[in-house]
């Protein structure tokens, strides 16, 4: 679901419902401004109805992060970029190259970008994204990635009562040829509802064992505590992204692959607990990736906050098509985000 920071006042979206049988429903959850509504996509009745996330409860939790990010920023030393680590192993992507990803889902139009368009209008919006960042960075390659949902949050518990549903594999295939046609990478996003990280990836092994196909774990669809996803916003700590980490530098070793990238979506203070502990693996290159959506003043505000501020490995940042100028505002061009420190490798359009 979404969350809202009023420090920042930055806010996503993302998720659907999917039922496979009798036949084949999607549904987008769209947060705005803390009211969830579900909306029907390609033709589907919504199937579900959740409560309106209380605003008071959303009051309190970003006043209580604003007030720990001061108290934070006051007593710490000023951060270290580039942060000391292991040198990139052969064959890894960062930070040689910046990547340049399209977002969402081929069965959602209202998700993001990958399955907003028909598939060859949106890789050929992907390259044209490609070769503004060229331009504008000429000394850095840029790498075009498709980054797929593919374990969705539900609206609904499911048999397993774990709010969450795994894409089919034939929908992962077709999105890989898609990247293939395009030298693009493709990454995996994981919404766990109520199941674990852990379990949800070694579902997409059969992928994540390809030289091209990347992971990413989205914390606020993480809920640890029982909570319905879209009741409030979910968290990872550093124990569930090192264990992804081991998971991953596991499977290079074993299948002689280059490094594997590891993209963790952040737009809160709490979405992501004790960054400090997060290890650094020469065959894991971990991005912390700026998710929220807003006007360039408050993205640029909550990637100091929450990501400069907390180094771990790289960065990333993410612009909405939709979101990001829904107030008449305009998206950030890569000069725009070239001007942050540290620069993002990882961009993400939704």
């Amino acid at each position: 679901m979404s969350g809202r920071n009023s420090r920042t006042s930055c806010s996503r979206f993302a998720g659907q419902t999917y039922r496979p049988a009798p036949a084949l429903r999607l549904a987008l959850r769209h947060a705005v401004w803390g009211a969830l509504v579900i909306l029907a996509a390609s033709g589907a009745a919504p199937i579900a109805q959740h409560n309106a996330l209380s605003a008071q409860a959303a009051r309190e939790d970003s006043v209580a992060d604003s007030t720990a990010s001061r108290r934070e920023s006051a007593a710490s030393a000023a951060p270290v970029w580039p942060v000391p680590g292991p040198p990139p192993l052969p064959g890894a992507v960062l930070p040689a190259k910046r990547i340049i990803a399209f977002y969402g889902n081929p069965l959602s139009k209202r998700m993001g970008i990958l399955g907003e368009l028909p598939v060859d209008q949106m890789l050929a919006q992907l390259q044209r994204e490609v070769t503004a960042w060229q331009t504008a960075d000429p000394a850095t390659p840029v790498q075009p990635a498709l980054h797929l949902v593919a374990t969705v949050a539900q609206a609904d518990a499911g048999r397993d009562g774990k709010y969450r549903a795994k894409m089919l594999d034939t929908l992962v295939e077709r999105v890989h040829g898609w990247a293939r046609r395009s030298s693009a990478l493709l990454f995996l996003d994981l919404q766990v509802g109520l199941s674990t990280i852990q379990i949800e990836a070694p579902r997409f092994e059969k992928f994540l064992m390809q030289p091209d196909v990347h992971l990413g774990m989205d914390p606020e669809f993480a809920m640890h505590d029982g909570a319905q996803p879209g009741k409030r916003v979910g968290s990872y700590d550093a124990r569930d992204i090192n264990a992804m980490i081991d998971y991953l530098g596991e499977l290079v070793t074993k299948h002689n692959l280059p490094p594997k990238i590891l993209v963790v979506h952040r737009f809160t203070r709490r979405m992501v607990t004790g960054t400090e502990r997060i290890k650094l693996d020469p065959r894991v290159q971990v991005v912390m990736h700026m998710d929220g959506w807003g006007p360039e003043r408050i993205k640029r505000d909550s990637y100091q906050a929450y990501i400069y501020k907390e180094p771990v490995q790289y960065t990333g940042f993410k612009l909405f098509y939709k979101n990001d100028t829904r107030r008449g505002g305009s998206l950030m061009t890569p000069m725009d985000i070239l001007s942050l420190t540290p620069r993002p490798v990882y961009i993400q359009y939704q």
